[in-house]
């Protein structure tokens, strides 16, 4: 069996993804992250429910990515359950997210950043060292966030060796700034969207992973404008429908996860749009535009 954890996977992309993982890959194993254990039992039974079989190949684990108690508890269990030796773990989403309004930017770096950073911290030592995947869920709010930098900025966030302190650095630096976009702006910092810092980071975290593992395949990937409980306040802000807005269905987020977990990524240390193609990390790329090649 191949056993992959995903976080935040009881609702939204993440349960899509292990309930399309379970349907395609027939010797996937599935380890459902859960902030909420009853959310996260009511997540299994609703795989369950769609094909009985797959409760042999589903395992429900509490972990809040928030919490470094909470993880590390989390890697505990799986070593009970499925030993350490050989290694458990085929792979790892970090899935789980929060977006959070501006003045709440420390929320939303303990979830989308710092939570990455505290599962693999956990699990790595637990995951397949010759070739092992893992697959960070980011966001095109990332590579949009850091084209309104300066070019200093720009060239922190994408170079592929950056390292975990100065991403810290660069957070803790955005956590300082007083005021508004402006504030930002002038400092180089650009919009200064938490959720676009957040990810912007999360993706220069992946580079730095993906140099300090060259024997994992490291990935990170937008899933989409994708309809969840975190992208559909947008919608109602502007008296909308999410499909008016564009959004897809949660299945359609899983094309480009499924792609770095089961098929042939292009190298390790890079980012792939929706369509799991390559693209840049400073600028947007349209799904079905061509891939980007730059290093």
């Amino acid at each position: 069996m191949r056993r992959v954890l995903i976080t935040g996977a009881n609702k939204g992309i993440g349960w899509a993804l292990a309930a399309r993982m379970l349907e395609t890959v027939p010797d996937a194993f599935v380890l459902l992250g859960s902030r909420d254990l009853q959310r996260g039992e009511v997540a299994i039974g609703r795989l369950i429910e769609r094909d009985a079989s797959w409760s042999d190949r589903l395992a429900l684990v509490s972990l809040d990515v928030s919490d470094d108690d909470s993880v590390r508890a989390a890697a505990q269990w799986v070593v009970e359950r499925f030993g350490s030796a050989p290694a458990p773990l085929y792979g790892i989403v970090n899935n789980a997210g929060v977006g959070l309004p501006a003045s709440d930017l420390e929320p939303v770096l303990q979830v989308n950043t710092y939570g990455m950073r505290r599962v693999c911290e956990q699990f790595l030592p637990l995951l397949c060292p010759d070739g092992g995947r893992v697959v960070n869920v980011t966001s095109a709010a990332g590579p949009n966030y850091v084209a309104t930098c300066s070019a200093e900025r720009q060239g922190l966030l994408i170079n592929d060796q950056v390292t975990w302190d100065e991403i810290e650095a660069f957070m803790q630096e955005c956590l300082a700034v007083s005021g508004g976009p402006d504030a930002f702006a002038g400092l180089g910092l650009g919009s200064g969207s938490s959720y676009g810092i957040s990810k912007a980071c999360a993706n220069a975290y992946t580079l730095s992973l993906a140099r300090s593992y060259p024997g994992l395949v490291v990935n990170a990937c937008t899933p989409g404008f994708i309809e969840t409980d975190l992208t559909r306040p947008i919608a109602d802000a502007r008296g909308l429908s999410p499909a008016e807005m564009g959004m897809k269905a949660p299945a359609a987020g899983t094309v480009s996860p499924l792609f770095l977990l089961f098929g042939s990524p292009e190298g390790t240390g890079h980012y792939y749009g929706s369509d799991a193609l390559r693209s840049p990390l400073d600028r947007y790329r349209s799904p079905g535009d061509p891939p980007y090649t730059g290093d």
